[in-house]
Formats: C-alpha cells, structure tokens, sequence
C-alpha cells in the first residue's frame, strides 16, 4: 500500500511540473513590426503576388510540428499554407487549434511555398 502511495506522489510531482513547464513557455516570439495585414487564401492563391514581402496574417494553428512544434499549417478551405517558425524559434509551444497572429514573408519551398515566420504569437 506504501508503494502505490509513493508512486501516485511522484506520478503527481511529475505531472504538475510538467504542466508548470508547458505553461512558462512564452506565446510571443520575434518581434512585431506593424506591417499591413495579409488573408491567409490570397498567399495560397496567388504566392508570386506576396513573394518576399513581409506581411501580417493570422489563423487557427492546425497539424503543428509535433516534436518541437517548429512549423504548423493554416488553412483556407481545402488548401494549406505551411509556417515555418526554425527562423525564431526551434521549440515552441504545442498550440494546435488555436489562433495565432504571424509576421513573414512567402518564400518558395520544394515545389510550391512555405510562410517563413520573423514573428509568431499564439493566443
């Protein structure tokens, strides 16, 4: 009976600093500059109009990196949109099905484009 007391003390130790560090992880990273607003379809249907110009967008995270959570998809209908976060940051806080506001540029990615982040914040 002792033991399985002790194991449910650690089991709860572990779990509750493992909430406190999954909390302390900032929801900013980079920094914001003010550039005008972008909607997240416009980059996907028509790339070559955004290419290397910063703008602002924002969405709902979906299917975020699950290992460090260094990139994460929008979407605008049936189309996706990846960002890429490796320029700020390699480790950010798992936030799939939030909203997250971002600023960066559309650069080209293997056969199509990736939003590449200069900042990130995640609501």
């Amino acid at each position: 009976m002792r033991t399985i007391l002790v194991l449910c003390a650690i089991s709860l130790v572990i779990g509750a600093a493992l909430i406190w560090y999954m909390m302390s992880l900032p929801n900013e990273y980079g920094a914001f500059t003010g550039v005008p607003k972008a909607e997240v379809a416009a980059l996907i249907e028509r790339p070559k109009d955004f290419l290397h110009t910063t703008v602002a967008i924002e969405g709902t995270v979906r299917k975020q990196c699950t290992t460090m959570g260094c990139y994460f998809f929008f979407l605008s209908d049936d189309k996706v949109l990846r960002v890429d976060l490796e320029e700020i940051t390699m480790v950010a806080p798992r936030r799939n099905g939030h909203r997250a506001r971002v600023e960066g540029q559309i650069v080209p990615y293997g056969d199509g484009y990736q939003f590449v982040a200069s900042a990130v914040e995640f609501e």
